[in-house]
Order: C-alpha cells, then structure tokens, then sequence
C-alpha cells in the first residue's frame, strides 16, 4: 500500500478534499504538524461508533505522519456533513476483524490487509 501514498496525496485528496466534509462516512482532518507547525487538512474515512467515538482506518499504517502528529496533540478538528468537530484523546488500536467499520468498508480493507485503526472521542461543543 505504501506505494499509493504518493498517488493519493498528489491527486486523490486534492478531489476528495472538495466534498469529504459534506459527506457520509467522510471527513476532512485539521491537523497541526507537530514541527513545523503547518496546518495539513486531510480528507478521511470517518466512522461514528453507537458511543460516540469517531473510528478512522488506518490504510497507509500508523507510522505516517498525521497520525504521530494527531498522538502529539492529543487533539485535531475535523469538518464532517458541514460541521466542525473536535476530538480529542486519539487512541490506536488493532482490530484484524474490522469490527468498527460498516460491511462494505470491511470488505474493501479485509484485502488491503488494513488492521490499524485510529479511535477519538468528540469533545462536547464549547460554550
């Protein structure tokens, strides 16, 4: 998989950056690089589970860049169906049955071999 990073960072996310936040099952991470402070706008699979939590399939693994900068922070923003959340306390996880996911996504991740997942709770709105 890792030879498609490069691909979709260049061309995919560019199109998908345009409609991932309005979408289901989508979203568009905010995310601060942990060095150079720059703001990186990442659009993603997003899963709301029944308590709450967002879960994200880790497809390139958790070593690539966002994720360590998201574990840093211990927070990132995210805009999904139009609205802006924030998450917070990100937890890595391995679940080789993809048991978060919806049927269709299993069975699109179970060939790729994906088992790394991202988990975050959505922090209540301020004010």
């Amino acid at each position: 998989m890792a030879w498609m990073r490069p691909f979709t960072t260049r061309f995919v996310n560019p199109i998908t950056r345009v409609v991932a936040g309005r979408l289901p099952w989508f979203g568009i991470l905010h995310v601060k690089g942990r060095k150079s402070g720059k703001r990186y706008d990442i659009p993603m699979n997003a899963f709301r589970q029944p308590d709450g939590t967002w879960v994200f399939a880790l497809t390139y693994g958790s070593e690539v860049q966002w994720v360590k900068n998201v574990l840093a922070a211990g927070e990132c923003t995210m805009t999904t169906r139009g609205r802006r959340v924030r998450l917070t306390q990100p937890e890595l996880f391995v679940d080789p049955k993809r048991s978060h996911m919806p049927l269709p996504v299993r069975l699109f991740l179970g060939p790729l071999r994906v088992t790394e997942f991202l988990r975050m709770r959505e922090a209540p709105p301020a004010g």
